[in-house]
């Protein structure tokens, strides 16, 4: 008899694990909402809100075999999944893969697609009629839409607000200082070692004045507070003996589990892994888990299995609008070209859009 796999949340790691074992077992992925969301171009969809056609991508051709079941969980046990409305969803194996939210509109709230789009076109708005714009957050995400903002509309104020001393300290210096140069050449301003005392909100775009705690005050016409993601963690946190850690992550063993139930697995940005938040991270995870789980469904036990290592230094791309940016690719340091040809031109749209079967 074939054995049942469930997957809840139809994110990267979700959504692609479906595809890999959807002939393997019977599998069912559930993910309450009606749309995949490509999170590398909405950012860009800000600037660019035709781009929410193809970064929005429907389900319904993602798998072929599996099932996809629309709804939110609210339960997990050994047996499988509870649904908010009551249906029960059995596995002999669940993945939780529920990952992140963020600053509206970059992710849906709940899995609200149509919120999602009218948060876009606010925005979108808003940003149109702002001449000064201060980005609190010097991440990924808040370098990227510096960038994106600076490109798109050159002639606004743009202020990026860093608690650190330099970007992304945690990488290679030559990359924080080569997008350092790009982003002051292209107009952007940039304060280092400061932190924001009086965000007004850390989950949406706001008209208002940033107090730094150099006592610098910067008042602009939008702020975005875009100071990191946090796990969607609390179905997991349901699980026995969980340990929580920072931004909400659930810690798992060396083969992904979060809990004392054996057959549980986490994977994606909700699961402390060793990996961090990002999508790069998830293309590491996604190759090992598949290949466990159909270890195991052929009978090995999972402890004959070698465990999950993370990366050690893991790759990076951060395009500054299509033409221009920055990348940490292991082994060196790239610059425009390369970041461009990657991932800065398309964003990895086309990919996504084949891989969920859209042309």
């Amino acid at each position: 008899m074939s054995k049942r796999i469930v997957i809840v949340g139809g994110g990267y790691l979700g959504a692609e694990l479906a595809k890999a074992l959807e002939t393997e077992a019977e599998v069912t992925l559930v993910e309450q909402a009606n749309h995949f969301v490509h999170a590398p171009a909405m950012i860009r969809a800000i600037v660019k809100p035709e781009l929410l056609e193809r970064a929005l991508i429907p389900y319904d051709k993602l798998l072929s075999k599996g099932q996809i079941e629309r709804g939110r969980v609210t339960g997990v046990d050994h047996a499988g999944v509870t649904l908010d409305d009551g249906r029960r969803v059995e596995g002999d194996y669940i993945v939780l893969a529920t990952g992140s939210t963020h600053t509206s509109p970059f992710k849906p709230v709940r899995g609200d697609i149509d919120a999602l789009k009218q948060a876009n076109r606010q925005v979108h708005e808003k940003l149109l009629q702002a001449q000064s714009i201060a980005i609190v957050g010097s991440g990924s995400v808040g370098i990227e839409l510096a960038g994106e903002i600076a490109h798109a509309m050159p002639e606004k104020k743009i202020v990026l607000v860093s608690d650190k001393k330099a970007l992304l300290p945690d990488m290679p210096r030559k990359l924080g200082r080569s997008l350092e140069a790009k982003l002051k050449s292209a107009g952007v301003e940039i304060v280092f070692g400061a932190r924001a005392e009086n965000l007004q909100s850390t989950s949406e775009p706001y008209t208002g004045t940033v107090q730094l705690d150099n006592g610098q005050t910067i008042t602009v016409d939008l702020i975005f507070p875009v100071i990191g993601s946090k796990a969607n963690s609390s179905l997991l946190e349901t699980l026995p003996d969980v340990r929580k850690t920072a931004a909400g992550r659930i810690a798992t063993d060396g083969w992904m589990r979060p809990s004392s139930l054996e057959n549980v697995f986490a994977a994606g940005d909700v699961a402390e892994n060793g990996d961090a938040m990002t999508i790069v991270g998830i293309t590491r995870q996604l190759p090992w888990l598949t290949k466990t789980l159909k270890a195991v469904l052929s009978g090995k036990s999972i402890v004959d299995v070698k465990p999950y290592v993370p990366w050690k230094k893991a790759p990076i791309l951060l395009p500054l609008g299509p033409r221009k940016g920055s990348s940490f690719l292991v082994l060196f340091t790239a610059g425009n070209w390369v970041t461009s040809k990657i991932k800065g031109l398309d964003l990895f749209l086309t990919k996504y859009n084949k891989s969920f079967g859209r042309n």
